[in-house]
Formats: structure tokens, sequence, C-alpha cells
């Protein structure tokens, strides 16, 4: 009995410890004790300013090789493809229709301006010139016999005045008949050499039939089409170097230059000179000829340097004063197995001849003097690569 009265006098205690324990309310910050220090950090840090945030690294600029090239006074140089053509070319054609009698000639033949090239048979004709002459001589007879009875007053001035014209019809019917024996005849109508007999002797032909083809080869012409953006640097009397496509190089003149653009092509016809006097140049032949014109200021670089502006144009990027990317234009002087001849950049340039295509118009760069070496290289690779 007095073991039962323990047990619950000790339970008593334990429910009335609990019941003071629960009163007090500190169990509500079991496990949140964290919670509220972290927010009393918070409200804390909310009174302190903002600290700023570290800055993120600048990108590193792009390294690109440049140089500045010495400027030279190069003759400018235009290079267009052509042919060669006969000065002058006259295909030869009878006028009246008959059988071939005379054919002195054969193709490769030099002739001379008048010299018979082919005369169709005219038997008819050459009796009508004969007596034709024969009428003449006969009236100029009879008015030497008008004129010395008319001295002596023997002759009435109206019988001499008929034998004055009846000389004049007689030499009228001469010149008629000797017209009518020249249609039969073919003449060369300059000097030159003949290309082409397509007729045989004693062949027949129509009238207005193709007998022969005449060229006159000296000078011979090389003739090309110039742009119009090039058409102001040339003009006539100008030289000009006409490489052949069997490797003959020769030298002619400008001679002409159309003033009336192909609607085509916009281009314009040019004419060159070039003596011949051996014929050995022919008609026809495959040409690349090129134009001096006034020399320029200009530079010569590797022709990797060349690259397309933001509109499409051809030009170099360069490095400014501020080191920032800017693009010129340029102007083609001359394309020469060492380099590209440029007009059109302005004085002090420092241009990019390694990674220009890596960077664009107003980038920042750094910017590093190319050695010698590299541009012999580059310039190396641009002659091997137009080999």
């Amino acid at each position: 009995m007095p073991k039962i009265r323990f047990h619950k006098l000790a339970a008593i205690v334990v429910l009335i410890g609990f019941a003071a324990w629960m009163g007090t309310g500190e169990f509500s910050s079991v496990g949140s004790a964290a919670d509220k220090s972290v927010a009393t950090d918070k409200h804390a840090d909310a009174g302190k300013p903002a600290q700023p945030e570290a800055a993120e690294p600048k990108a590193a600029l792009r390294t690109v090789a440049v140089v500045t090239p010495p400027r030279k006074t190069y003759a400018r140089a235009i290079r267009i493809s052509g042919l060669t053509e006969a000065d002058k070319r006259a295909v030869l054609a009878t006028r009246v229709a008959g059988v071939i009698e005379k054919l002195p000639v054969k193709q490769g033949d030099r002739v001379k301006t008048g010299d018979l090239v082919l005369m169709l048979a005219a038997e008819e004709k050459i009796s009508n010139v004969d007596n034709a002459k024969q009428l003449l001589a006969q009236r100029k007879a009879e008015l030497d016999a008008a004129e010395r009875l008319a001295k002596t007053g023997n002759l009435p001035k109206l019988q001499l005045d008929t034998a004055r014209s009846n000389l004049t019809l007689a030499q009228s019917q001469l010149d008629t008949a000797q017209a009518e024996l020249d249609r039969n005849e073919v003449k060369a109508p300059f000097d030159g050499v003949i290309d082409r007999i397509p007729v045989e002797l004693g062949s027949s032909v129509m009238q207005g039939g193709e007998v022969a083809t005449v060229l006159k080869l000296d000078p011979v012409i090389a003739r090309g089409e110039i742009s119009e953006r090039d058409l102001r640097y040339v003009k006539i009397g100008d030289e000009a170097d006409v490489r052949l496509v069997n490797d003959q190089k020769v030298t002619g003149t400008v001679r002409y230059i159309s003033r009336d653009a192909s609607a085509q092509t916009r281009t314009f016809r040019v004419e060159v000179a070039i003596p011949n006097a051996d014929g050995s140049i022919p008609a026809g032949m495959t040409a690349e000829i090129t134009l001096s014109a006034e020399p320029t200021n200009a530079v010569m670089l590797p022709r990797s340097v060349v690259t397309l502006g933001d509109k499409g144009d051809l030009g170099i990027r360069a490095v400014g004063k501020d080191d920032k990317v800017a693009f010129f234009p340029i102007d083609l002087v001359d394309d020469t197995p060492h380099g590209l001849v440029l007009g059109g950049i302005p004085q002090d340039a420092r241009i990019i001849v390694a990674g220009q295509e890596l960077v664009k118009e107003g980038d920042p760069v750094k910017p590093v003097e190319a050695d010698q070496a590299t541009i012999n290289k580059l310039i190396g690779e641009a002659t091997a690569g137009t080999q």
C-alpha cells in the first residue's frame, strides 16, 4: 500500500512539472532558433549599405599585324582581253555573171592596189572596146582635117562643130564599152594578202558571187572592251602592250576609243594598232591588252589584304589613331606578280596585313607592326596562287 502511494505521488509531481513548463511557452522556440538567428541577421544587414558586386574582367583586345608601306609613283595598268583583227577586210564579188577566164592569184599571195584578182570571159565586150577605139581614132582624124579646112576658109563653121561633136560621142562610146569590160574584172581594192578564194578557174559565177577575200594586216589591230570606270584613264595615242596567246609580246598605239557604250555590257571598244610588216601576226588570235595610263601615287601590298566592306565594295582594313578599325575602298592601279598596286589609301595608314578578316569597322584592336618576313611570306603566297 505505501509503495502504490509513492508511485502516484511521483506521477503527480511529473504532471505538475509538465504543466508548469507548458505555461512558460518555451516549447515554441525548439527547432527555430537557427531561423530566428538568420532572420535577426537579415534585419541587421538591411540597415547596412549594399556592397558592390565584383566587376567582370574586360575582354582582351584582338591583336592584328599592321604595316605602313612606302608610297611610290606607279604607272596605272589597265588589262583587258581581246582579239586581233585585220586593219581592213574586203570580200570581193563579181558585178556580172560569167565564166572565170583568168585567176592569176592564189591564197596567201600579196597584192597591190589595182592588181587583177579575177577576170570573166568577155570576148564580145573586148570586141566592143576595140571597135570603140577605132571609131575614136577615125573621129580624131576627121576633126583634124576639118580644122585644117576651116583655117583656109574652105569648110563652114557648122561642119567643124559637127566634127567636134562626133569626136566627143566616140569618146563616150569607148568609155561605155570599157566600163562594161571592167565589170568582168575583179581587182584588189588595197594592198594586202589574199586570204580565201572559194572559186576555181573555168567555173561559172553568178552576179554578186563571192570570189576572194583580201586582208590588210599591216598594221594588225588588237581589239578589246574597256569598262566605263577605266575609260577616263585612256586616250588616243597612248602606248599599249599586247601579249598574244602564243606568248608573243608586241607594242602598239591606241588609235580608236568608241564614244558609244555597248548596251549589253556598258563597255567601250578600244583598238590598238600594231606594226606587222611581215604579216606574222594573224587576225583572230586571242590577246591580252595592257593599256598604260598616267602614273599615280600608290602602295604595293599582298593580295591577301584586300577584303569586302559592309557595302560589298573591295578595300582594305586599317587601324586609325584611336586604335580602331577603319575601312578604305581601293583603286586597283596594277596587278603584278609581286603584289597589288593600290591607290586611294590615305597617307600613313596602318594597314592590317594579318587578322583583317577577324575584325570589323569600329572594333578596338591591339596593332603590332608586322616584320618584313611576314610581309614577304604573304606576298610569296599570293604570287604562288597566281601561277
